[in-house]
C-alpha cells in the first residue's frame, strides 16, 4: 500500500497529521537550503570585509571597503554605528567609551538576529515532529483495532497490517525531525564562529576609535 493510499483511506485527523508533517518537512528544507547559502556567503563576507577594513587608511575608506564585500550586511552596520552625531539627545550622552559600547552593542544585536533567523523553525520542527508522527500512529492504531474488533475475528495477519501502516506515521515524524535537528546543530556551530568573529571585530573597532579619537 502506498503513502497515497494511506492518506486517502485515513480520516480527517490522519490526513491533518500527514499534511502537518509534509508542511514541516517543506518548511525545514527551505530553511536548510536558504540558511546554508546565507551562512556560506556570511562567512566569506565577514572574513573579506574585516580584512578590507583593516587595510584602509581612514574610517571612511574602511567603510567603503567593507561595503564592497558585505553582501549580507553583517560588518558594515557595525562600522556605520560608530558615526555618532551630536544631536543633544540621551543617545549621545556619556563619554566616548560609553557611546561606542552602546551603539556597537545595538548594531551587533541586530546583525546576530539576522544570522539566527530560521533557527527557531528548525528547532521547533526537530522538537515536535516526532510527537506529531506519534499522534498519527496512536490514532491509526486505535482505528485499526476498532476495525478489527468490528470484524469479529482476530488474527496476527489482520493486526499486523493495519498496525504496521499506522507505525509509518512515527517513521515519517522521525524523517522530518532528524534533518531539522542535524541542520540546527551544524548551522549553530557555523553561526557561533561568525558571531565570535563579529564580536572580536566590534571590540577591536571600539579600541581603535578610542585610541585614535576619531569622530
Amino acid at each position: 500500500m502506498s503513502m497515497l493510499d494511506l492518506f486517502l483511506q485515513g480520516d480527517a485527523i490522519s490526513r491533518g497529521v500527514a499534511l502537518t508533517l509534509l508542511a514541516m518537512s517543506v518548511c525545514s528544507w527551505v530553511v536548510i537550503v536558504w540558511k546554508s547559502w546565507v551562512l556560506q556567503r556570511a562567512h566569506a563576507d565577514v572574513e573579506r570585509g574585516t580584512a578590507a577594513f583593516w587595510q584602509a587608511k581612514t574610517l571612511e575608506d574602511g567603510l567603503r571597503g567593507v561595503q564592497v564585500f558585505d553582501r549580507e550586511g553583517l560588518v558594515s552596520p557595525l562600522v556605520q554605528s560608530t558615526q555618532i552625531q551630536a544631536d543633544g539627545t540621551l543617545a549621545v550622552a556619556g563619554d566616548r567609551s560609553q557611546q561606542l559600547t552602546r551603539v556597537l552593542r545595538d548594531a551587533l544585536h541586530g546583525v546576530l538576529l539576522k544570522l539566527h533567523s530560521g533557527q527557531v523553525l528548525l528547532a521547533t520542527v526537530g522538537s515536535i515532529a516526532p510527537f506529531v508522527g506519534l499522534l498519527g500512529t496512536v490514532w491509526g492504531i486505535y482505528h485499526a483495532l476498532v476495525g478489527i474488533a468490528g470484524a469479529g475475528q482476530v488474527s496476527i495477519d489482520k493486526i499486523s497490517g493495519p498496525v504496521g501502516e499506522a507505525l509509518i506515521m512515527t517513521a515519517a515524524g522521525l524523517a522530518v525531525a532528524i534533518p531539522a535537528v542535524l541542520a540546527y546543530n551544524v548551522m549553530g556551530r557555523s553561526i557561533g564562529r561568525i558571531e565570535a568573529d563579529l564580536e572580536g571585530f566590534a571590540r577591536d573597532l571600539r579600541e581603535l576609535l578610542l585610541t585614535n579619537k576619531q569622530p
